[in-house]
C-alpha cells in the first residue's frame, strides 16, 4: 500500500510526523509533502525537520508539481492532509490546485481514492465550516484533530496516537496505537 501525507503549517505536525512514523512502521509506502509553513511548524513545536522524515518517507517539494503525486496515474491508497490549515482547507474546497499539496489532494479526489482532511483550528467559522461541508460532499473524510479521552490517556503520545490510531481505521490499517 502506498498513502500520500501532506502536512500545513496549522499547529499539530506532531500528528504528521506520528502517522508518516507509524505507516512507515506498518510497512506502507510514504509519500509526504509539506508547505513551507508546514516545514517551519515542524521544526518549531517538534525540533525536527524534513530531513528526519526521509527515513519514513519520500519527501517532496510543494513547488514540483511534476511530482509524482501530481498525477492522477501515480496510485496511492489515498491521501491524509494532517494538520490542515484552514488556508489549505480553503484550496481544497475550492479545488485551485496551486501546489503539490492541494494538486495531489484534488486527484486524489477526482480519481475516487480517500481523502481524509484534519483541521487543526478553533473556533471556527461559518466559512471554515462550510469549505469542510464541501469537501465531505466530494468524498473527502473531514476529521477535525479532537482526540478522545475514553481510553483515559497519561501522556501527550497517547492523545496523538489515539488521532493517528482513527486515521488509519478509515484505511482499514491494522495498528495497535490506542486501546479501543
Amino acid at each position: 500500500m502506498r498513502i500520500a501525507v501532506g502536512v500545513t503549517g496549522a499547529s499539530g505536525a506532531i500528528y504528521g510526523y506520528t502517522l508518516i512514523k507509524a505507516l512507515s512502521k506498518l510497512g506502507v509506502e510514504v509519500h509526504a509533502v509539506y508547505t513551507d509553513m508546514g516545514r517551519k511548524v515542524l521544526e518549531y513545536e517538534c525540533g525536527i525537520t524534513t530531513e528526519d522524515i526521509k527515513p519514513h518517507a519520500v519527501v517532496y517539494d510543494n513547488s514540483d508539481l511534476f511530482a509524482a503525486l501530481a498525477s492522477g496515474s501515480f496510485k496511492t491508497g489515498g491521501m491524509v492532509v494532517v494538520p490542515c490549515s484552514m488556508h489549505t482547507l480553503g484550496a481544497l474546497a475550492t479545488a485551485s490546485g496551486r501546489d503539490l499539496l492541494t494538486r495531489a489532494a484534488d486527484v486524489t479526489l477526482k480519481e475516487g481514492r480517500k481523502l481524509v482532511v484534519v483541521p487543526r483550528e478553533t473556533p471556527m467559522t461559518a466559512i471554515h465550516l462550510s469549505n469542510m461541508l464541501t469537501l465531505a460532499r466530494t468524498g473527502a473524510v473531514v476529521m477535525p484533530a479532537a482526540p478522545g479521552f475514553y481510553h483515559k490517556p497519561e501522556t501527550l503520545d497517547e492523545l496523538v496516537n489515539c488521532m493517528v490510531g482513527k486515521i488509519l481505521d478509515i484505511f482499514d490499517i491494522k495498528h495497535s496505537l490506542y486501546t479501543r
